[in-house]
């Protein structure tokens, strides 16, 4: 069923692009700006170039995110990427709408059951060290 599982992720992408793009205009439409902007710090579950490749992509093209940069693994730890994100006023659900977005990768590319479990480890951010 991988296949079912990626055309899934590509609907899924989808529809975050297009959620992105009514927030983005609404607040472009709008007097103000309601932006919160921070770069989030995540540690990656993908593990090949292709799913980091992919992920990053698909977050660079939903509107109000951009993967600013990446840190290569190193010995036990994981690739990272560091996400500019334009409305991150709960920073959790920003961190929780990423880890969602992983996991529907990975279930795409490695299957059903295949997905390892979100990392306990606190996310990082604006300026925390």
């Amino acid at each position: 069923m991988k296949a079912f599982d990626m055309l899934r992720y590509a609907v899924y992408v989808l529809v975050e692009l297009v959620k992105g793009s009514f927030a983005l205009g609404r607040d472009i439409a709008t007097p103000g700006l309601s932006v919160d902007p921070a770069i989030v710090e995540l540690p990656l579950r993908c593990a090949t170039d292709a799913e980091i490749a992919v992920f990053s992509s698909s977050i660079t093209i939903t509107p109000g995110t951009l993967v600013a940069g990446t840190a290569a693994a190193r010995w036990d730890e994981p690739a990272t990427l560091f996400v500019h994100c334009l409305y991150a006023r709960d920073v959790d659900a920003v961190v929780a709408d990423l880890r969602d977005m992983e996991s529907r990768l990975l279930t795409a590319t490695r299957g059903r059951g295949q997905v390892p479990p979100v990392p306990q480890d606190p996310v990082r951010r604006r300026g925390e060290s």
